[in-house]
């Protein structure tokens, strides 16, 4: 059993992005900006942005955050997208998820721009990727091929089985493994809360993305010796004998699904970290295209 290190892999990736941006600098160019809208105080989203933010200076991007009270009106956080959208400076940015239930999510995230929505979470970047044509690739499953890219793990021919459908995770990573490319040319089932009797796929598939949000939902009994094992699932478990009140669990029984796994990614410590790498990734990849727009 080896260890899918999403920590390990995600710093040799800033660290490239890194000397990509030393370059720019050299040459004169403009580094590229990440902006993120965070509206209110969760205490999950105020973690992930504050991580985003010290991973673009210690990478050498130029951050920005706009942090909204919690009672702010969608009308004024829809003006806040328009002004970034118009302001050249930003590259991309991001309008960090879960949004107080007074807003509609969806509104704000189809008033994005495109060409900056380096989460990739807008219907035109995640058609494009459909059609296998150039975008923005939503981070997370982003994340989940270059950890197995890099790990070179056999995805040609193989039966991957994917639980859970969402359009940030499920959906896209399904669509990702069935196409052409490295860490691709697999056989895809999609399959979610409602699929009878999952354990029937899950026992065939030599390869198991679990993108669930249910902790130790994936247990060893449902996976056959060496299954490839990606565990996107992370949950705060209530703790109260832990210093700080809880721990962090994946959808996978991992002390007893890594005995059978051939692969595995650890929680926290796998996909977790690839998704902020991926997303300085897509930060590059906007700059280097509005560069060329611009000549």
């Amino acid at each position: 059993m080896e260890i899918l290190d999403g920590k390990r892999i995600s710093n040799q990736i800033k660290d490239e992005i890194a000397i990509e941006v030393a370059e720019m600098k050299e040459r004169g160019e403009k580094v590229p900006h990440l902006a993120a809208v965070l509206v209110g105080t969760d205490g999950a989203s105020l973690t992930y942005v504050g991580s985003k933010v010290r991973s673009c200076k210690k990478i050498g991007f130029e951050s920005t955050l706009v942090h909204l009270p919690e009672e702010t009106t969608e009308e004024a956080l829809l003006k806040q997208v328009e002004d970034l959208n118009a302001n050249p400076d930003i590259d991309g940015y991001i309008v960090q998820l879960p949004l107080p239930k007074h807003i509609d999510e969806e509104k704000v995230l189809m008033a994005v721009d495109p060409d900056k929505d380096v989460d990739g979470f807008h219907p035109t970047n995640f058609g494009k990727m459909a059609l296998d044509m150039e975008s923005f690739i939503s981070a997370t499953p982003f994340g989940i091929m270059e950890l197995l890219r890099r790990y070179n793990v056999d995805t040609e021919g193989k039966h991957t089985v994917v639980i859970g459908r969402s359009h940030i995770v499920g959906r896209p990573i399904s669509i990702l493994m069935s196409q052409k490319g490295k860490a691709a040319n697999s056989t895809v089932t999609l399959t979610h809360s409602r699929t009878k009797n999952i354990e029937s796929f899950t026992q065939k598939a030599d390869i198991i993305v679990s993108a669930l949000g249910v902790p130790n939902f994936l247990k060893a009994e449902m996976v056959k010796n060496d299954a490839v094992i990606i565990d996107v699932g992370i949950t705060r478990v209530p703790d109260k004998t832990r210093e700080k009140g809880y721990y962090i669990t994946g959808d996978v029984d991992f002390e007893n699904v890594s005995k059978k796994a051939s692969y595995i990614t650890p929680v926290p410590g796998g996909v977790g970290p690839m998704t902020i790498a991926m997303l300085l990734k897509n930060t590059l990849l906007a700059r280097e295209r509005h560069k060329l727009k611009s000549n």
